[in-house]
């Protein structure tokens, strides 16, 4: 059976940021189907599809799917081995996760299990189209999977998000004689800083609501009154998402205008005796998969090295995995 670290070393090799993955969507089909999956690909975008794979003796139906997303955030980091660690982009945040995957499902093929089904997601890291359009497959499935980097814990439950824009318009003029202009980004300044203060819900398991600033834009040069600011922020939910806008909008009053982006409510997952479990802060793609049966989260790495220059996984987590996987799976069937 083929090592998992060498096919996760093959899939961190593949560039396959957010809305170019059509070469790692080609990579995991042909892998597939060359140990007699059914394969079905669905197109998401031109160019961009989720990859799903059953076994021919359940007839295209799965009662276990396990899934996580072959798309990485930029830029594209190539693998290397260093010790006991394999480096690159995705080697916990999925792609790592997603060969642990392919190796389980086909141990559990070997040993005569065809209740099982694959899906891997395009999208996940900038808007999760994929995740929207799977979840318009015919699906039989009674339990999810989702593997995102848990450090190796079944997540009891995930924090949610919601996208917040602010928004605010100035005068522009020469910035000799500031007098004829008014500044978007002074009261912007003024604003934000009050905004991540704000008294926000806690939850005993998921604990506090936090809040990022992620981007900032205005002005168009320095020597002009600026006469536009913009801030994208992203709230990390723990509870009902109503308050916390409320919270917003009593903050900002008139200083701003309030745009909301998207939202994915706070999670709460199922757990399996025998396995460890503790909560996540981040959102995954299971709110939008909610065709595909009971949620669980797990997976090998830590989100904590996920999105940065030196994303590693260590190697003997990553193994281990494949038997959790396994395991996991042939409790869930015959539960």
């Amino acid at each position: 059976m083929t090592d998992v670290a060498v096919i996760a070393a093959e899939l961190l090799s593949i560039p396959s940021t957010t809305g170019h993955e059509a070469a790692v969507v080609e990579f995991v089909s042909r892998w597939l189907v060359a140990r007699d999956w059914d394969v079905t690909i669905q197109e998401v975008t031109p160019g961009r599809s989720n990859v799903w794979a059953t076994r021919a003796a359940s007839a295209g139906q799965a009662s276990v799917t396990l899934s996580t997303h072959l798309d990485t955030v930029t830029p594209h980091v190539p693998p290397r081995r260093d010790g006991d660690r394999l480096y690159g982009r995705g080697a916990c945040d999925a792609k790592g996760i997603a060969a642990a995957m392919l190796i389980a499902a086909d141990r559990l093929v070997a040993r005569g299990e065809s209740r099982i089904g694959l899906l891997f997601l395009v999208g996940e890291e900038h808007g999760s189209d994929g995740a929207r359009a799977a979840n318009r497959l015919p699906t039989s499935s009674r339990f999810l999977i989702n593997g995102e980097p848990t450090e190796s814990h079944l997540a009891t439950g995930a924090k949610g998000s919601l996208r917040v824009t602010l928004r605010i318009k100035g005068r522009e003029a020469h910035s000799a004689y500031p007098a004829l202009g008014q500044s978007a980004i002074d009261p912007m300044l003024s604003l934000l800083p009050r905004v991540t203060a704000l008294a926000l819900p806690t939850d005993p398991i998921l604990g506090a609501t936090t809040v990022n600033i992620g981007v900032i834009r205005g002005g168009t040069a320095a020597n002009i009154i600026p006469g536009h600011a913009e801030a994208e922020l992203m709230f990390r939910l723990v509870g009902d998402v109503d308050l916390v806008k409320r919270a917003i909008e009593r903050c900002v009053g008139n200083a701003a205008e309030v745009e909301y982006g998207s939202y994915i409510p706070p999670q709460r997952f199922h757990v399996v005796p025998g396995f460890t479990a503790a909560p996540v802060a981040y959102t995954s793609d299971i709110p939008l998969l909610d065709r595909w049966g009971t949620p669980l989260l797990y997976g090998p790495g830590s989100i904590h090295v996920a999105h940065t220059p030196d994303e590693y996984i260590e190697l003997a987590e990553l193994r281990a995995s494949v038997e959790v996987y396994e395991r996991l799976t042939r409790t869930l069937l015959a539960s």
